[in-house]
């Protein structure tokens, strides 16, 4: 909830009708991924994409977003850089590599590179840390505890065919049911919880019915697919996507695109009408010259959440919400040493998402007032006056 502040507040107090919230947040992002190009991740050095995921980290901060939940990437060193507060940049809940079959939404290599599962090299994307191929119980039981190792809070598999990847129709299922268990049981172990990338309903069903606590994208959903996502107390992480925001040469991608955005509109009304808890995300990725759309997207939220308010409650206490379904292994539960060296004892399970005392110090200034014009995060540069990300300010530009 926003706290409007007087004119009048500090020496030389904030713009006429400015508004304090807190810290924005987006519950899918790629850091490695949306600083990036695909030529650069395939062709360049291993470095590319970690100094190209630091700049998109500091971006995202000065849009606002002082936490983000990573859906597939090798973000651990960056996460600790952060954390200490040698780089600027938001928290990151990290689920390190997506785990894909063979075939499956994450496979991106060559269509005659004999797989993993067979006796083939890994691919580069694996080779990154970008993905995990793993079919079979027994693979996906080791590639889960593989990215808990690494310090994974939730886990990433695909479930469903994606735009993105080759060789996959958006229709096309992905993991047995019991590949999802297995995936379930090892997160589970750990504390923590299994999200997929699905855009169908057969998908959607099939992971929760395995267990599954996270449903990524879900666009190509029906009706009563959401009724029993809700039923059922399942989050809904989705996008609100539109053609515009990635571009696809391939007019067989184009096309899946085009099919996917189509229902943005419709998977937000189905999943309010039946409560279902949904979190906001943006799933930028491959084109850094379009990774400052998350701050757009936020604001296009407002239309399908039922307005500016709703949409950025979702944006912070909401998306809040979902990060803490990681239970023990939530990263952010307890202070770092570098939290205590700045502040002192900061209380366990600190909320996100709120300006209240005792949580986590991400606050935001804006000029104007986004619970009734959400379109003023749409040019953060601009309306973004102070950024404050635990306690520490990262922009100032009041007078």
């Amino acid at each position: 909830m926003a706290i409007a502040l007087s004119p009048d507040a500090g020496r030389a107090g904030p713009p006429r009708g400015g508004t304090l919230i807190p810290g924005l947040s987006d519950a899918h992002v790629h850091l490695v991924l949306a600083g990036a190009t695909q030529a650069e991740l395939m062709l360049g050095g291993a470095g590319a994409g970690h100094l190209r995921a630091a700049a998109e980290a500091r971006a995202m901060l000065m849009r606002g977003f002082t936490t983000v939940r990573d859906m597939a990437g090798d973000t651990g060193d960056l996460k600790r850089m952060i954390d200490a507060g040698a780089l600027p940049g938001p928290r990151i809940y990290p689920s390190h590599a997506g785990l894909s079959q063979t075939g499956g939404h994450g496979d991106f290599g060559m269509v005659y590179d004999v797989p993993t599962a067979l006796g083939g090299a890994a691919t580069r994307a694996e080779r990154l840390g970008l993905m995990r191929i793993a079919d079979g119980p027994s693979q996906v039981l080791a590639g889960v505890r593989e990215q808990l190792r690494k310090g994974a809070s939730q886990i990433k598999m695909m479930a469903g065919g994606g735009v993105a990847s080759a060789y996959d129709h958006l229709d096309v299922l992905q993991y047995t049911t019991g590949e999802l268990r297995a995936g379930v049981r090892a997160a589970a172990d750990w504390g923590t919880y299994v999200a997929v990338h699905v855009y169908t309903g057969a998908g959607i069903r099939r992971a929760v019915e395995a267990g599954v606590r996270v449903i990524e994208h879900g666009h190509l959903a029906a009706e009563d697919d959401l009724a029993f996502m809700a039923g059922e107390g399942v989050w809904l992480s989705t996008q609100p996507f539109a053609e515009s925001d990635h571009s696809y040469p391939d007019p067989a991608s184009a096309e899946k695109n085009r099919r996917v955005c189509a229902g943005t509109e419709r998977v937000f009304a189905w999943a309010l009408k039946h409560g279902v808890r949904v979190a906001f995300g943006t799933d930028l990725m491959l084109d850094p010259a379009r990774s400052a759309r998350q701050s757009a997207m936020l604001a296009r939220t407002a239309g399908p959440a039922g307005g500016a308010l709703a949409a950025l409650k979702i944006a912070t206490s909401g998306n809040a919400e979902l990060f803490r379904e990681a239970g023990p292994r939530d990263p952010y539960q307890n202070p770092t040493p570098a939290d205590v060296a700045a502040h002192g004892r900061v209380p366990h399970l600190a909320r996100l998402g709120v300006i209240a005392e005792g949580a986590w110090a991400d606050l935001l200034l804006v000029d104007g007032d986004p619970t009734r014009d959400l379109g003023l995060l749409a040019d953060p540069g601009a309306h973004l006056k102070v950024i404050v990300k635990d306690g520490r300010i990262w922009k100032n530009t009041l007078p």
